[in-house]
């Protein structure tokens, strides 16, 4: 199994740490992510609005490069995700706008077919690998996690595009922490937003809006979450002291990045997929070998 790796630009960052797991779960489970060469940001929504054509130009130039390599693309980032999936579908459903695009990139050798599949970890690792297969390769069974799976705006809406079975009531994550011997814990907020976009807008609002999910999660039982989305993960790990303040109660909820639940299930070590980087950490007897 061979993807156009698209790491996006939160894993090259602030959160790097996910693109490190990413890499380590890749070569556990065999598939190879080869480097996709002078990919440029999907836009994160911004451009979108500010400059519609300009962002369809850039993802249509992402898309080209995949089709050049033969290769289908993998996210790790819930937001490009949607994002890409949004642009793909205008480019599918407006030959004008798909015109612009390979118009404006026709001086770098590339066009965009509208052939290559945009694919989150999330969806590979359901119906790629599977449940069963991902159970009969756990080293350390995640029996002690009680998680609260945050899936994020864009892996959500629109439904149409989600790639889930239902994304109004998915189970896609609590379906993969049961393979992985955990204990899936159903929360008020597990769908709704995470407040990041609104973070330089109003911050105390998007913070409150973390906070209460967290806290939410923790009423319920979850000892931890798990989100297949780092622009959720900035709002829910790094921002969670200062959430907790806001919102008057203490949270201390460690945050898993998609890759490193199930890394850590199939006996990569927790150095390695790098659990430390967080702010909230997890408690060493919650993630050593048993």
């Amino acid at each position: 199994m061979k993807f156009a790796f698209y790491p996006g630009c939160v894993a090259q960052g602030a959160a790097r740490e996910l693109k490190a797991s990413t890499e380590a779960l890749a070569k556990k489970l065999g598939i190879e992510l080869v480097p996709m060469p002078n990919a440029t940001c999907c836009g994160a929504g911004v451009i979108t609005e500010q400059n519609p054509v300009l962002s369809n130009t850039l993802n249509a130039r992402t898309f080209a490069i995949a089709e050049k390599m033969g290769l289908d693309i993998l996210n790790i980032c819930g937001t490009c995700q949607g994002v890409m999936k949004k642009a793909q579908k205008e480019l599918k459903e407006s030959p004008k706008k798909l015109e612009e695009a390979n118009k404006s990139m026709a001086g770098s050798g590339l066009e965009y077919r509208g052939k290559v599949k945009v694919r989150h970890l999330l969806n590979v690792l359901i119906e790629d690998i599977g449940a069963d297969k991902l159970k009969s390769m756990v080293r350390r069974p995640l029996k002690d996690l009680r998680i609260g799976a945050f899936y994020g705006c864009y892996a959500l809406r629109p439904g149409e595009l989600s790639g889930l079975k239902d994304p109004d009531n998915p189970d896609e994550i609590e379906n993969l922490v049961r393979a992985l011997g955990g204990e899936p814990v159903d929360y008020p907020g597990r769908l709704r937003c995470c407040g990041f976009p609104y973070v330089m807008m109003s911050k105390r609002n998007a913070l409150t809006m973390a906070g209460n999910h967290i806290s939410a999660a923790k009423e319920n039982g979850a000892n931890c979450m798990v989100t297949p989305c780092p622009l959720c993960h900035l709002n829910l790990d790094p921002y969670q002291p200062e959430s907790a303040k806001i919102v008057g109660k203490e949270l201390n909820v460690p945050i898993f990045h998609l890759p490193q639940m199930v890394g850590l299930a199939l006996g990569i070590s927790p150095k390695e997929l790098q659990l430390s980087k967080h702010i909230i950490r997890f408690k060493e007897s919650l993630t050593q070998s048993r």
